[in-house]
């Protein structure tokens, strides 16, 4: 049983930093991305382009491939699946989508499952242009992880006022201040599973830390949703496998959010990816101990 395609929303209003967020992620790509946008736009395009009757698909390198929709969203993502078989979907949105409406849509669609969802603030136009408008309330509302985007050009207190502003309407989400969007892809999608503690530097923040748990025993349901229900605020992203009494599953965690996907899992093997996290390591660990049979 292949698990599905996992799929993250990229949103934010004209200008913000969207498309040069996709280029960082297509750059430092670690596995096969297909991105998804209404059209090419800034993305430099020097392959062949390959017509498909739902997207145009577009072969970059690193095995990465850019898609433009032709026809509708389901159908799309359907023949990127069938045709590239990519490790994760990345789609962009307009700068006017409503993520409510969007988030629903993709949670609707058989063959992917919602990931997480980004949201690239302007700091700049926030902060000269304070009122938010239908759309970027939705967007911030509904995002797991927010960028406060070109940090570079506000004050200081300009940037918490435009943090204030974001927290009115989204109080759980992960936030994170970026020049040019810059910021480590093992914390937006939380990829790595490997055995050894891990640091990553992003731009405008302090270090983030992570580490990994492995066991071989089953372990209780209702133990181990308490246990995710409960990971503190420091815990940005958690991700793996677990065996659990009713089953394996493919766990995702993301800001408070988490879900469930069955998949014949051998072993436990989780990541934790947050800040500060060495002290809480050991914590964690006794706290996953008691989840098991």
């Amino acid at each position: 049983m292949d698990p599905k395609t996992p799929l993250m929303l990229v949103t934010g209003g004209l200008g913000s930093g969207k498309t040069t967020l996709v280029r960082r992620i297509l750059d430092n790509a670690s596995c096969r991305i297909a991105v998804l946008m209404n059209e090419f736009g800034e993305i430099a395009i020097d392959s062949e382009v390959i017509a498909g009757e739902n997207v145009n698909i577009i072969e970059l390198a690193g095995g990465c491939v850019c898609c433009s929709m032709t026809g509708e969203f389901e159908a799309a993502v359907k023949e990127i699946i069938e045709k590239i078989k990519p490790d994760l979907i990345l789609v962009e949105a307009t700068g006017v989508a409503e993520s409510d409406a969007l988030t629903y849509e993709v949670e609707d669609l058989p063959d992917v499952r919602l990931d997480s969802v980004l949201c690239v603030i302007d700091a700049f136009a926030d902060a000269r242009f304070p009122s938010i408008g239908y759309a970027s309330r939705t967007q911030i509302a509904a995002a797991d992880i927010i960028l406060i985007n070109k940090i570079d050009l506000v004050s200081a207190d300009e940037a918490l006022a435009v943090e204030s502003r974001v927290r009115k309407y989204n109080s759980h989400a992960i936030l994170l201040k970026t020049t040019g969007c810059e910021v480590g892809t093992e914390i937006l999608f939380g990829t790595n599973i490997g055995p050894r503690p891990r640091h990553y530097v992003t731009a405008g923040e302090t270090a983030f830390e992570s580490f990994s748990w492995q066991s071989d025993k089953k372990l209780d349901s209702g133990r181990f949703e308490e246990f995710a229900r409960d990971l503190p605020p420091r815990v940005f992203r958690s991700k793996g496998f677990v065996i659990l009494d009713n089953g394996g599953r493919l766990f995702n965690f993301v800001a408070g959010r988490f879900d469930f996907e069955d998949f014949p899992a051998q072993s436990n093997r989780l990541v934790f990816i947050g800040k500060d996290l060495d002290a809480l390591r050991d914590e964690i660990f006794e706290k996953l101990r008691a989840c098991e049979e």
